[in-house]
């Protein structure tokens, strides 16, 4: 039998020239701008031109805050048309003579020939953040990114393209350590700086492993009463080379180096643990940070930890902030649910001192309020502290929210909030943060003795 053997159409070749692949090479496919090739070879044209007369100029890099989330949420095709509309706002604001390129991913670079020092750097940043924080238009939805920059500048950040890149993307890791929309031009301080964090962050992560971060434990009473009613667990790291390490200082730094989940793991397995050695009726709180509120396989996780350390769920008061909340409205949402569907309960903690409290609490389910120690300190002082707290009281009332002052430093304050209401209250007046052995004396000095009941 014969074979029939189809033969496809031909297609006509076109040459490409070598400027064309030449082009091609030196451009971004998505943006049209230049990529990193581009950036490097102006970079080292202006290296070779001012080598004799080293006049300055002017490296940055931009990378859009908080882009993944939204990438994620509207689908790949939407954050490239975010990216594309970036590449054109940029392209119409750059000044004569500078060159932005697409450098990777959601990150854009710029070369700046006429920028010498670090407050004209700063200018470019700040000019530039404000083009890139108008809405973006995705047809049916309207959506807003904030930006953070970091700058080098030839030839004190270096003389050569590799030293300049690195050291702008140094300062640029500055800037996203500090929070959304910040600028940061390189010197040695920040060198010094960031070479700090790193040494800080192997040495929390080798403290992670050898199990040597402590937890202690703070007294929450019934102002009422004066009778404990549980303990918030906080974190402790004292280093043999570093010394006590803060939490505000090393909690940021797990999280913001993505290991906040296995710190907090530790945490929660050691504060229930101890938990499991107190009176039954006591609970145990928590706090969670943003970013496991952004993480799905977070109920799982403390869930799972309830399990194997055998404490009740229902013993559990989880505490998270007003920021953690917002980073991820679904997926918070869905871990919340499924904590209080298991008995946990759920506190906004610092509540007053973020942008949406309001809303915050008519989307989410809560349990419980904390009113930050900012206006807790205040209350005998300041009669705007006080009416803020009534106002919180009086709307917590009516929602059917337990409240928890923190900061409380003394009797005045006690005695002013038990006046106007407040149910719980924690400070260093009722007991500081002490160590588990420390609880247990606590406890049976000031619980078994005392039916419950603190004796300050």
């Amino acid at each position: 039998m014969s074979e029939l053997i189809m033969k496809s159409p031909e297609v006509p070749f076109t040459p490409v020239s070598q400027n064309e692949l030449q082009a091609m090479a030196y451009t971004d496919p998505l943006t049209g701008l230049g990529n990193r090739y581009r950036m490097r070879d102006k970079v080292r044209l202006l290296s070779a031109e001012r080598a004799s007369d080293p006049a300055p100029f002017t490296i940055g890099i931009a990378n859009l805050d908080a882009f993944k989330p939204i990438n994620d949420l509207f689908g790949a095709d939407a954050g490239d048309e975010i990216l594309c509309q970036v590449a054109h706002r940029l392209k119409a604001c750059i000044p004569d003579g500078a060159v932005v390129t697409r450098h990777e991913g959601d990150e854009f670079a710029f070369v700046l020939p006429l920028v010498f020092e670090r407050v004209g750097a700063e200018k470019f940043g700040q000019m530039i953040r404000e083009v890139l924080s108008a809405p973006y238009d995705l047809g049916d939805r309207n959506v807003r990114l904030s930006a953070s920059f970091g700058f080098s500048i030839y030839p004190f950040a270096g003389g050569e393209f590799e030293d300049l890149l690195k050291n702008a993307e140094t300062a640029l890791y500055r800037s996203k350590r500090r929070g959304r929309g910040q600028i940061t031009v390189y010197s040695k301080e920040i060198a010094q700086e960031m070479k700090r964090a790193t040494q800080l962050e192997q040495a929390l992560r080798n403290a992670i492993i050898s199990d040597a971060i402590d937890v202690h434990f703070q007294p929450i009473v019934s102002l009422a009463t004066s009778m404990t009613l549980g303990f918030e667990a906080l974190a402790r790291w004292n280093d043999p080379d570093l010394g006590f390490v803060s939490p505000a200082v090393f909690v940021p730094l797990a999280e913001e180096r993505g290991f906040i989940d296995a710190l907090s793991e530790t945490l929660l397995r050691k504060a229930a643990e101890a938990a499991l050695s107190w009176p039954r009726e006591l609970f145990l709180s928590f706090n969670l940070s943003s970013a496991q509120l952004m993480d799905p396989g977070t109920s799982s996780s403390i869930l799972a930890i309830l399990g194997r350390v055998g404490l009740d769920p229902r013993r559990l008061d989880l505490e998270i902030t007003e920021t953690a909340v917002m980073s991820s409205d679904d997926t918070a949402h869905r871990i919340i649910g499924d904590l209080r569907a298991a008995g946990v309960r759920i506190s906004l903690d610092d509540f007053g001192t973020g942008q949406s409290s309001l809303g915050r609490l008519r989307e989410f389910i809560f349990d419980k309020v904390k009113i930050d120690q900012a206006f807790v300190s205040r209350i005998n002082s300041d009669r705007t502290s006080e009416h803020i707290i009534k106002a919180i009281l009086a709307m917590c009332e009516g929602l059917d929210l337990q409240v928890v002052a923190e900061g409380i430093e003394d009797s005045t304050q006690a005695a002013k909030l038990r006046a106007l209401g407040c149910g719980m209250g924690q400070g260093y007046y009722f007991g500081r943060p002490v160590d588990g052995l420390a609880t247990l004396r606590f406890l049976q000095e000031n619980y078994y003795e005392h039916g419950g009941r603190i004796t300050a």
